[in-house]
């Protein structure tokens, strides 16, 4: 019998922002957090393009990705990241990841650490168990923009001001069928009961590339203090007045980062 299934996708859905100028060889790779997509990497990108190539993911399960084959942990979303490089003949990347995208850019490494140049990881998951378990489920679920302003101003520092779109644009990404059950889903996978998966911090820090990790003080989802006691070859960045959104809320400070990372001076 012929099996009518479309085919599964061959790579993730990306936005890909060439360098000005000559080829850039060796691209810098974003991966998104919970509850997000692509786009939250946009300005970052624009910032980047003048003197490096950036590719952004949409990762399993959100995005463009939404009806991605096989959605759940990190460890899941990893393999797809792996797979899309892969295809895209990318031998040699920087990865960049925040949060979930974090901990997906930290397994990536972990198990090809050849095709990675530079991991840089923003507020990463898998540092700790501690998780604000409450507020990723209620996030996951929210589809009233009044409900997710309540919900994503807990995501920045205190003195950040949300921008007036995001909590609708969020809200209205929630209509798309079967959105919602698929975050909560990967919600179930990513938080074990009321704490998180780790990764193995000792293993990550023995890779030869160069890591930096990036936090905010004011960081209400995964708290600062994961980032304290790191392997002492780990850059650990610290910035005050800063929640979980670092590449949002100081953009000029985390492009720099990622640059001086990828070897860019």
């Amino acid at each position: 019998m012929t099996d009518l299934r479309p085919a599964p996708p061959l790579h993730l859905p990306f936005n890909d922002q060439e360098k000005s100028g000559q080829a850039d060889d060796t691209p810098i790779v974003l991966l998104h957090g919970f509850g997000g997509d692509r786009q939250t990497w946009l300005n970052t990108q624009t910032a980047l393009s003048g003197r490096k190539r950036s590719l952004a993911f949409d990762l399993p399960g959100h995005g463009q990705a939404l009806d991605w084959p096989s959605v759940g942990n990190a460890g899941i979303a990893a393999k797809a990241v792996a797979q899309s490089l892969e295809h895209l003949d990318l031998t040699k990347v920087n990865l960049v990841g925040h949060s979930m995208g974090g901990a997906i850019a930290a397994l990536v490494a972990l198990r090809d650490p050849e095709r990675v140049s530079s991991l840089t990881l923003l507020a990463p998951g898998g540092f700790g168990p501690e998780i604000n378990h409450r507020l990723l489920r209620r996030y996951a679920t929210a589809t009233n923009a009044a409900d997710m302003e309540v919900l994503l101003e807990q995501f920045f520092g205190w003195e950040f001001r949300l921008p007036k779109y995001l909590a609708k644009t969020t809200a209205e990404s929630r209509s798309k069928p079967g959105a919602t059950a698929t975050l909560e889903a990967i919600a179930d996978e990513i938080i074990d009961g009321t704490v998180q998966k780790t990764l193995p911090r000792d293993e990550l820090a023995a890779l030869l590339m160069p890591i930096k990790v990036i936090w905010g003080t004011q960081d209400r989802v995964l708290p600062t203090r994961q980032a304290h006691k790191l392997p002492g070859i780990v850059a650990t960045h610290i910035f005050e007045r800063v929640g979980h959104m670092p590449h949002l809320e100081i953009p000029k400070e985390v492009t720099r980062l990622i640059l001086q990372n990828a070897g860019v001076n």
